[in-house]
């Protein structure tokens, strides 16, 4: 009984401590919320954003080629250290004042302008899938960092639970041993199971302060930040199977699009280069005004016309950027391929990984049924004294485990489900 009494007392000094922060005081978000917050502070999805803008621009432009022309203005002002004539005033003057506006519309450029506009297009398509893309896989770091708080946090549970547990059966072991229906070994392997109950707590407490710190910085929080609770329901049946996942995936992933639009690029910008082999023709008009004062105005000419430049030969640097356009044609092409049958593979996985914890998840809440009627006969049992205290502690920690199962397959099946919907680029399901 000393043994007993000194191994209680030790035990009692390893009681965990109460958390120093109370979860109440905590700010909760909900995965929504998380979502919208954590997708604006990401930079990648910042940047991805400004090339969206920046291909706006980049196709706002293609398309002013053929509406505007290009106009541009000058102003000088010469000093002369003697007199000379002015053209202005048809008087020597030691200064001359000319401003001139020019005007130039291009009318052919070897079909340049139109596979200009086509790459321009090419280019918003990519940078919007792009933008898709980087919003998803915010979304997947985003949910991965919520659903470890969920997770963390349920595991904290139940290790406050076996700690409980562990508490009642020793209780119940103590007053056994009083009686005399108990040997002393009893009480002390329920005092070892209690205290790798309280060691595994502490540290699951830890684990569970670390996910909200990380949530909080995934949401710009400096701080801790805990979840909303979420719904424990049997995860439900996809809406679509593996095949037109697979389909699907290849036509509307951002990945996909994205590859598919950076080669419609590269190939506008093939057919860009070897128009750098036909002539340019353009229109130009000119105003000039003549003074040796400023603003010039005593006298004023208008120079209009047409051009035509037919470049023969340039040292091979059409040929080299011919050569250049083609490669990266090449590259494009072998980019998307790679990346459409990367698309296949991952949905394969991700929809089988999706599946697969779907029903670890089911069979795990069914072991945590039998884990609970084997710990209620087991106790029963122990207080009749029909079963040692090694089973008995065998069924709780079996329990714990099982209970522990259960949130892993729901955290797997979780996450499993966000990758799926990362390279779809859609919600299969309202949040």
């Amino acid at each position: 009984m000393l043994l007993l009494a000194a191994a209680l007392q030790l035990t009692t000094g390893l009681a965990v401590p109460a958390p120093a922060q109370q979860v109440d005081s905590l700010p909760r978000i909900t995965l929504s919320q998380a979502l919208l917050r954590a997708t604006e502070l990401d930079p990648n999805y910042v940047a991805a954003m400004r090339q969206v803008v920046d291909a706006e621009w980049t196709r706002r432009s293609a398309w002013s080629v053929f509406i505007l022309p290009a106009i541009s203005t000058q102003l000088n002002v010469r000093k002369y250290s003697s007199e000379f004539f002015n053209i202005g005033t048809g008087q020597p003057a030691s200064q001359i004042v000319d401003a001139s506006v020019e005007a130039r519309y291009n009318v052919f450029r070897g079909l340049s302008k139109f596979n200009d506009l086509s790459r321009s297009y090419a280019e918003v398509e990519g940078a919007r899938a792009d933008e898709r893309g980087a919003r998803f896989r915010s979304a997947v770091l985003t949910e991965a960092d919520y659903y470890d708080v969920v997770a963390q946090r349920e595991l904290t549970r139940v290790a406050t639970d076996r700690v409980r547990r562990a508490d009642e059966q020793l209780a119940v072991a103590r007053a056994r041993v009083i009686s005399g229906a108990a040997v002393q070994t009893d009480s002390l392997q329920l005092l070892l199971e209690r205290t790798a109950a309280q060691v595994e707590l502490l540290r699951q407490e830890a684990r569970l302060k670390v996910a909200r710190y990380q949530l909080g910085r995934r949401v710009g929080i400096s701080g801790p930040v805990d979840a909303a609770e979420l719904d424990t329901l049997p995860a439900p049946a996809l809406p679509l199977t593996e095949e037109q996942a697979v389909a699907e995936a290849i036509e509307e992933s951002p990945d996909a699009i994205s590859a598919r639009a950076s080669e419609r690029a590269a190939a506008a910008g093939v057919r860009s280069a070897r128009g750098a082999y036909l002539p340019s023709v353009d229109l130009f008009g000119q105003v000039t005004a003549f003074d040796e004062n400023f603003f010039p105005t005593a006298t004023t000419r208008s120079l209009f016309g047409i051009s035509l430049s037919w470049q023969l030969w340039n040292n091979a640097v059409r040929e080299l950027n011919l050569s250049r356009a083609t490669t990266v044609r090449a590259i494009a092409a072998a980019t998307r391929r790679d990346i459409e049958l990367a698309v296949r593979r991952d949905v394969v996985e991700a929809y089988e990984a999706y599946e697969a914890a779907r029903a670890a998840a089911d069979l795990a809440a069914a072991a945590v049924v039998v884990a609970n009627e084997n710990l209620r006969v087991q106790q029963e049992r122990y207080r009749a004294g029909a079963t040692t205290i090694i089973d008995l502690i065998t069924s709780q920690v079996s329990l714990s485990e099982s209970e522990a199962g259960l949130v892993q397959a729901r955290h797997s099946t979780r996450l499993a489900l966000s990758g799926l919907e990362a390279i779809l680029g859609r919600r299969l399901f309202q949040q």
